[in-house]
């Protein structure tokens, strides 16, 4: 194992330590490992929580500020956070309109989460909606889950659902627009090669170098199917043609994630979103919005997922609405 770290068990305190140099608009609680906005949430602002395992950067870290998260809780790597860390998150994050727990569809996520929005509304008063994102088409069921993984659309929820809230919406109206987003997307993944967890120190699954896992989870879990290496063009087919069974796209606008593990450069990335367009373009699906980088990852895997989101007028105009985090920047 070759990883740019002192210890693998000071991996996610050391990172945090970077955050905080690198980014002095936010605030850092080193001791509950959650990342504020510096300024805090407005007053009268729904505030918009995420977290989970660390090891997805720049998700969710990287999505606090302007136009998208008030606050990050970090868990160890593929580790859920814990209700304690959740429920100070909730606390310090509340301005008073309440607030917005977006959390992936993993075991560990959905108790805390919900265990820590009883404690925060049992201690403190405080408001709480929930929205669980479980967008994936591999599985109905994995290793870490009841039901369809939580991946991709969590970026574009964020995203949107933080507009939404920017321009005043109160609580029940940010929930709705975050859990038809979260019914409106769909997603897929790949890889190439596995990743490798620092305090284990070897990879997580062996995947041959002629062989590649369709399918997979952001935390490694298995996929559908191991099939032979194959062009980007074909791989494109695995992606597209199963988001395209389970979800009509050819109704609208359609915002398109082609989100890289990790450990693939962008070059591979856009020439595999070229082939994504193509086929989308062939089957009828247009094109509102693109996004192609890194934006949840897997550590160190190589490999991709695609994400569709059927669109409207109204989605695309909080899709295109100012943000400034460390991950998502535009309109500023």
């Amino acid at each position: 194992m070759k990883k740019l770290i002192n210890s693998p068990d000071a991996v996610l305190a050391d990172s945090l330590i970077g955050v905080a140099a690198a980014h002095p608009e936010l605030r850092v609680d080193h001791s509950n490992r959650i990342i504020y906005r510096g300024e805090g949430t407005k007053t009268g602002k729904v505030a918009l929580i995420s977290g989970g395992g660390s090891g997805h950067e720049p998700l969710h870290g990287g999505f606090v500020g302007f136009g998208m998260l008030d606050a990050a809780i970090s868990g160890e790597v593929f580790t859920s956070p814990t209700p304690d860390q959740i429920q100070e998150a909730t606390k310090v994050a509340d301005a008073g309109a309440g607030v917005l727990h977006i959390v992936k569809n993993y075991t560990g996520d959905v108790m805390n989460f919900d265990m820590a929005a009883e404690l925060a509304g049992a201690d403190t008063g405080v408001t709480v909606e929930t929205v669980v994102t479980n967008d994936d088409v591999a599985v109905t069921d994995s290793t870490w889950t009841a039901g369809r993984r939580g991946v991709g659309v969590t970026v574009l929820l964020e995203k949107i659902a933080g507009a939404a809230a920017e321009e005043g919406r109160d609580l029940a109206a940010v929930a709705a627009i975050a859990r038809s987003v979260n019914e409106n997307g769909r997603s897929m993944g790949m890889a190439l090669t596995s990743c490798t967890v620092p305090a284990a120190g070897k990879p997580t699954f062996d995947l041959p170098d002629n062989e590649m896992e369709i399918g997979v989870g952001i935390h490694g879990e298995p996929g559908r199917r191991r099939v032979a290496l194959a062009p980007a063009s074909d791989i494109a087919g695995m992606l597209v043609d199963p988001i395209l069974a389970d979800l009509d796209f050819t109704s609208g606008p359609t915002i398109v994630m082609l989100n890289g593990m990790g450990g693939s450069p962008l070059i591979e990335l856009y020439l595999m979103y070229g082939e994504v367009a193509r086929l989308l373009e062939a089957a009828g699906v247009t094109v509102g919005r693109s996004l192609v980088g890194n934006y949840i990852t897997s550590l160190d895997m190589a490999g991709c997922s695609l994400t569709l989101l059927r669109a409207d007028d109204e989605v695309l105009s909080l899709w295109d609405a100012p943000v400034n985090t460390a991950g998502l920047r535009w309109g500023m």
